[in-house]
């Protein structure tokens, strides 16, 4: 029995995919999707490689181009990725390391302490995903180069030119498949995120990103000697700090290495963003509930000790980290994830010893500045008081929808239909757009909730006061799903969130704000992809009693070039949806078979991003918001004509 199994299930039956073909049979696998953001990806493998040289202390300025043809090129200072025979495989080093897959100096602990790398599959997964790939190494005064072709090698490693001796380095440029990606046109926008956070993270790096797409190349340079510091700078910029320091603790213990740099601002949101080895863990993990610890034992110890709270008492975490910005930064040789998404750090030493550098050197900085220490304190005891507010007014909300059935707000149009997956709820603007709303929809599966006016701006608002806003609370009890803590997405009440206002200015605004509070109290429903914007026309027009509805000014040009500019064309404005009969609205904005909406969706990885743009768009300083609609507005088509 045993020889029989053994013949029929042995070395020559198992299936060994050829080199990178594993790689293109199943991309998800390594690079997390063949989407947008894979695509990405792509470019961050080979930049990690360059921070990691860095890292090293080997190399100072990285140089990522995107080319005319949308390939992408990136450049080091580095030591030049060795070009030596690699004796196990007898190849070129260099050859292994774009071939063979889980090649390079990250495995068997030898090349480099910490590592970035996504999976530390790099620059082999980038070949085997690109039309093609040239790699050009600078070493001992010559130039070396080797190209690929879908992770085969085209011709062998060769000697192409002379260079100066003081000269090292490594340049790959590479082609994103086409047959692989269902998006191969990068987005500067995005890698201009990631590369930022990159050199905010890798002090005195210089990153320099060029996009020579453009008819003027543009270029940005991130260069940031203060490291994490200026980051949390960054992030607060549209905000107004409580005191002028950031607070920076650094050390080691353990093997881990820990940086953190935090401070206070006046809004009521906290922002803390957690990275290893460079890589942002959207999830947390050890090192994160490793800083909270530290953060409230500390605090609570002070003030204590100096008699601002009675002994008996104690501040939650949650009170002592309103408008709290914070980086947690940490090295680690063999980093851990957990978590479907691998984006959560499972490493118990990282906890430890995040706790101890934090808990050390705050307490040092706290009894050196009592000011601060107070300015502090007495924010958080002022959120512990709006939070006991905030309970009691929940509490009262939910003892009356215990007795009453769950009430939902007297404005709401509820759909008949139960099922969520089969509901949908519009959030209007006024009340005439409600009114013909309420008349035009489906009334199985479509609910209307008409707003009056704007609604509170949450970035100015504590919780107590949000609890006490009528607009927020019929959102609140029509979702089903409670916000912050209470949130649980099981009792959403509606497969789709659509939020439709005027397609002018004030509408622009309406949104934002609807945005901004589903992003800060339920952005799960953002990630799950249940909030949509609704897209209603801009203009209609009339000719011979046929009517087009038109969504945009170039849309409408083009349209009147094809049927002709006429006296009896016939062109309507809308400067709102109450302008729309229901019938009208019916047929462009809120028929599932014809109507147009955008999902909105958030990238977890450039949350911090995501934070910037919501305070310098919702916060006190207009500077920060100037300059933000300055260089956004050419991605504006049509706010306002």
């Amino acid at each position: 029995m045993g020889t029989e199994f053994e013949e029929e299930y042995g070395a020559d039956q198992i299936q060994i995919l050829e080199g990178l073909e594993a790689v293109r049979k199943r991309p998800g696998m390594y690079i997390g999707s063949t989407s947008a953001r894979g695509l990405h990806h792509l470019v961050y493998e080979i930049v990690d490689n360059a921070v990691d040289e860095a890292l090293a202390g080997y190399c100072d300025t990285i140089q990522v181009t995107i080319n005319k043809d949308n390939s992408v090129t990136v450049i080091d200072n580095g030591r030049g990725i060795p070009v030596g025979i690699n004796h196990k495989s007898g190849l070129p080093a260099v050859e292994v390391v774009f071939t063979i897959l889980h090649a390079g100096g990250k495995f068997g602990g030898g090349g480099y302490k910490v590592s970035g790398g996504l999976h530390g599959v790099g620059a082999s997964v980038v070949n085997a995903l690109s039309e093609w790939l040239e790699v050009t190494i600078y070493s001992e005064g010559k130039v070396y180069r080797q190209r690929y072709e879908r992770g085969k090698v085209v011709y062998k490693l060769n000697v192409i030119g002379e260079c100066d001796m003081e000269k090292t380095g490594t340049m790959v440029t590479f082609l994103p498949d086409k047959e692989i990606f269902e998006e191969t046109v990068f987005d500067f926008g995005v890698l201009k995120q990631r590369l930022r956070e990159m050199a905010f993270l890798t002090r005195n790096i210089r990153i320099i990103l060029r996009d020579e797409r453009e008819e003027e190349p543009v270029e940005k340079v991130f260069h940031y000697e203060g490291g994490i510091k200026e980051f949390v700078t960054y992030l607060n910029k549209g905000k107004t700090p409580l005191y002028p320091d950031i607070v920076f603790c650094e050390g080691s213990r353990d093997g881990v290495f820990v940086e953190v740099a935090m401070q206070h601002n006046d809004s009521y949101t906290e922002s803390s963003y957690s990275f290893v080895n460079n890589i942002t863990t959207p999830e947390g993990g050890t090192h994160l509930t490793g800083f909270k610890n530290a953060l409230t034992k500390t605090f609570n110890a002070y003030a204590r000790t100096n008699k601002l709270i009675k002994d008996t008492e104690s501040l939650s975490g949650e009170d002592i980290r309103e408008g709290l910005t914070s980086i947690i930064s940490i090295k680690i040789e063999e980093p851990q994830f957990e978590g479907q998404t691998k984006q959560k750090l499972g490493n118990t030493e990282a906890r430890g010893a995040v706790e101890n550098v934090v808990s050390d050197q705050l307490m040092i900085y706290l009894e050196q500045h009592p000011q601060v220490a107070k300015m502090i304190l007495d924010k958080s005891i002022m959120a512990q008081r709006a939070r006991e507010a905030a309970r009691k007014a929940r509490d009262l909300t939910r003892r009356k929808s215990a007795l009453d059935g769950l009430s939902l707000p007297g404005k709401l149009a509820d759909c008949s239909d139960k099922d969520p997956k089969n509901c949908e709820i519009y959030i209007v603007e006024g009340d005439s757009a409600g009114g013909s709303a309420k008349t035009a929809r489906s009334r199985a599966t479509q609910a209307i909730l008409p707003l009056r006016g704007k609604i509170l701006n949450v970035e100015k608002a504590r919780l107590d006061k949000i609890y006490g806003n009528a607009e927020i609370k019929a959102m609140i009890t029509a979702f089903g799903t409670g916000i912050h803590d209470d949130f649980d997405i099981s009792k959403l009440r509606y497969d789709k969130i659509i939020i439709m206002t005027d397609a002018d200015v004030d509408g622009a605004h309406i949104s934002t704000l609807l945005l901004t509070f589903i992003y800060r109290f339920m952005p799960d429903l953002i990630k799950e992809g249940h909030v949509y914007l609704a897209k209603p026309p801009l203009f209609k027009l009339e000719k011979n009693k046929k009517v087009w509805y038109v969504y945009s000014p170039e849309e409408l040009a083009k349209l009147i070039d094809e049927v002709g500019r006429d006296q009896n064309n016939k062109i309507q404005r809308y400067k709102g949806l109450g302008e729309m009969d229901a019938e009208q609205l019916w047929e462009t904005t809120m028929d599932p078979e014809r109507r147009i909406l955008l999902r909105v969706t958030m990238d977890e990885e450039a949350t911090s991003e995501l934070d910037v743009t919501f305070t310098t768009l919702m916060g006190d300083q207009v500077e920060p918001r100037r300059e933000f609609i300055e260089e956004n507005a050419k991605y504006v088509q049509n706010l306002d004509i």
